[in-house]
């Protein structure tokens, strides 16, 4: 099956500032594909770029092999992080203003569905929560049965339920066909939600592939955590490569029993150590750096 979006050397500069530096890859039809990278690795510039929002400074996005025309507008919805409601209309009626500006649209009361919007439907704009209104949210970038949706960090800022809602919405899009690119800094959430993943960093691809398939070529094998007390000697008297954070010593290893007969034979205390499987954010902190930008 061809792209439903092919980027091809994609450049965008402000002033002396390479945001975008000469990216190229595709977005096949009916995935879900996350893109992730620190602030400042250029993944919203490139969003931006391929909703037409800004231009490119040099390169190509198309869309079904074509150069994107008028109908593109018409076929992608775009969840913002932010977007403003108007306080004065319920919930219900900002859906059929939205409506009223598409060609073609999706019934109301099934968007309310699948949404969950019933229990608030007739509420005013700011008069629901974070996660009603990010519900809200959603169904508004759906409105107009879009083939293609951009989701821009949609959870940010919601509790642990209202996220896990957010997400089973999510899935239940993917049921129906749609394409969807999604940004986030929740690596849980991109490692359940998105089918590839595409990580950035300074303005480049620097690393691509479903979550297990990056765990495994970047952080193989499992991660054993201890307490900073009396282990970092050991492993150095061990040669053992390992990283601190977060008040904790973590180290990354292929074999866990022979790891953890290396250090009992070294004496070292296992009684506080916790043995796990790395996950996403171990590849993107591996790949991207702890170091934090502003």
């Amino acid at each position: 099956m061809a792209p439903l979006i092919q980027i091809r050397n994609l450049v965008k500069t402000y002033r002396d500032v390479l945001a975008v530096d000469n990216i190229s890859f595709d977005i096949p039809q009916g995935a879900c594909v996350g893109l992730l990278g620190p602030n400042g690795a250029g993944k919203t510039t490139t969003i931006e770029i391929i909703e037409g929002i800004i231009s490119a400074t040099s390169g190509q996005v198309l869309y079904k092999g074509q150069s994107r025309s008028d109908a593109f507008r018409e076929e992608i919805g775009i969840q913002f992080q932010q977007t403003s409601l108007l306080a004065f209309l319920t919930v219900r009626e900002t859906l059929e203003t939205f409506r009223s500006l598409y060609a073609r649209s999706d019934d109301i009361d099934e968007l309310i569905q699948l949404c969950h919007l019933g229990d608030f439907a007739h509420r005013m704009n700011d008069k629901i929560s974070g996660g009603q209104r990010q519900r809200l949210l959603m169904a508004l970038a759906l409105i107009n049965m879009p083939e293609l949706l951009f989701l821009d960090e949609p959870s940010t800022g919601l509790d642990p339920q209202a996220r896990r809602n957010l997400w089973d919405i999510v899935r239940r899009v993917k049921t129906r066909g749609k394409t969807i690119v999604l940004t986030t800094h929740y690596m849980e959430e991109a490692e359940y939600l998105c089918d590839d993943i595409i990580i950035m960093d300074h303005g480049r691809v620097i690393a691509r592939g479903a979550a297990d398939e990056l765990i495994k070529a970047h952080c193989g094998g499992a991660a054993m955590t201890f307490p900073p007390d009396g282990i970092i000697p050991v492993l150095d008297r061990l040669d053992m490569t390992y990283r601190t954070g977060d008040g904790r010593v973590e180290v990354f290893i292929e074999d866990v029993n022979s790891a953890v007969r290396r250090l009992l034979d070294a004496g070292a205390d296992l009684s506080a150590m916790v043995i796990r499987s790395p996950d996403l954010e171990d590849v993107f902190l591996k790949l991207t750096g702890r170091e934090l930008r502003a």
